[in-house]
């Protein structure tokens, strides 16, 4: 690949670019790479590159003539080398925001010219002749392109081939599937009383790997919810969790069962309200206090399931409704979460509805670990069941919402 850079500061971009990974990959010519100085395409003695701008206003603006001419000259030397015409990036603070899959797109070009922006802009009208796009690497104002081209120029440069070590050296980084990385850790094991987390000394390659794959997830859904929203969308659950030997669901029939179901729900709601509860209102989220819900429900069409593991031991339950198509009361107990166990009782709890093509269930707002895995299981958000506002008096400390979520496969 060759990369261009077309810039008031040609040494600061040429130093960035012979330094460290990079300076060793140009060395190698993993990659060619050149910085011109604008200054030398201008056509006037004082090397002047720019002037106040038409319609008044502060500041000066970056001449046509001069990038233009640079621009050319950068076509030339592309076409003598047989390369395609380069495409050319304006970075401007009006530009589309800079991610990993645009550079995963620059990074497949033959030729890529960055023209850095400085002062109150550059003259539009080069940029709609020359430019195939603009880029902005972030909501803020730099005083000048520079940075902004070598951040450009350093994720589509790792990206080429044999410039790092290995693939995976950027495939396992943030945003490279969608997801933050996970945490890293290297020696001493204990560091002021801090230790490695014990899985990553486990050698288990399996549990490390899904351990890490947990990790990127839970970091990216509570620093960045956008991203996992749409890692969510484009990365599916086709299927649910194989289920193991001895495991299995059966309809709640005996009084021992709702009991049973009750200290479940009770567990459950706890774990589920206490971002939005007092302790004083979670003590009294009691089997008791359920138990006369489920039995009302019980009456009114609901039928509940109990998952029962290899070893007979009840650790999860959930209801469906058969006369209106809803789903609820889906509850793991703390020790069997992280198992697969709520995506398989979700997948039965759905096919126990056939009559209902779109069966729907109600989750709390603040409960994004749940929405996430639902949305990866093809349910989509479908508008508000209840708001509990304490303020209407809701037995709530916190607002939220109860979400309406609808299956769509």
């Amino acid at each position: 690949m060759r990369i261009d850079i077309v810039t008031l500061f040609p040494e600061l971009c040429d130093g960035f670019l012979s330094a460290s990974i990079l300076g060793r990959a140009r060395a190698k010519n993993l990659f060619e790479a050149h910085c011109h100085q604008i200054r030398d395409y201008t056509k006037n003695k004082q090397k002047q590159t720019d002037d106040y701008p038409y319609g008044g206003g502060c500041g000066m603006v970056l001449y046509a003539q001069p990038i233009a001419d640079c621009l050319r000259a950068v076509q030339d030397q592309c076409a003598a080398q047989g390369r395609t015409k380069p495409h050319v990036v304006f970075l401007t603070a009006a530009g589309q925001q800079y991610n990993e899959e645009t550079a995963k797109r620059l990074a497949s070009y033959d030729s890529l010219a960055l023209v850095c922006g400085h002062y109150e802009g550059i003259d539009q009208r080069v940029i709609d002749a020359f430019g195939d796009e603009e880029i902005s690497i972030g909501d803020y104002v730099l005083t000048g392109g520079e940075l902004a081209s070598l951040v450009v120029a350093d994720s589509v440069l790792r990206l080429q081939p044999g410039v790092l070590a290995e693939e995976k050296g950027y495939q396992d980084e943030s945003y490279w599937d969608g997801l933050l990385e996970y945490p890293q850790f290297t020696r001493p094991e204990v560091w002021e009383g801090r230790a490695v987390p014990p899985v990553l000394l486990t050698g288990d390659h399996k549990k490390i790997d899904a351990w890490r794959g947990d990790q990127s997830r839970q970091r990216t859904r509570e620093r960045r919810p956008d991203l996992y929203d749409r890692w969510c969308e484009t990365h599916p659950l086709t299927e649910a969790p194989k289920w193991k030997r001895g495991e299995n669901m059966r309809l709640v029939k005996t009084e021992e069962q709702m009991a049973r179901a009750a200290e479940l729900m009770a567990e459950g709601r706890r774990t589920v309200c206490s971002p939005v509860c007092t302790e004083e209102q979670l003590a009294a989220m009691t089997p008791e206090h359920w138990r006369p819900d489920l039995d009302a429900e019980r009456k009114n069409g609901w039928a509940f399931y109990l998952h029962y593991n290899k070893v007979g031991e009840t650790d999860a339950m959930v209801g469906v409704c058969h006369k209106t198509g809803m789903i609820g009361h889906l509850f793991v107990t703390e020790s069997a979460r992280g198992q697969g166990i709520g995506t398989k009782v979700l997948d039965f709890a759905r096919k126990k509805l056939p009559e209902h093509e779109h069966p729907t269930l109600g989750v709390l707002s603040t409960n994004t670990r749940a929405i996430s895995l639902y949305k990866r299981m093809g349910w989509r958000l479908n508008g508000v069941l209840t708001v509990h506002d304490p303020a209407q008096g809701a037995p709530f400390a916190v607002y939220c919402e109860e979400l309406r979520m609808r299956f769509h496969g």
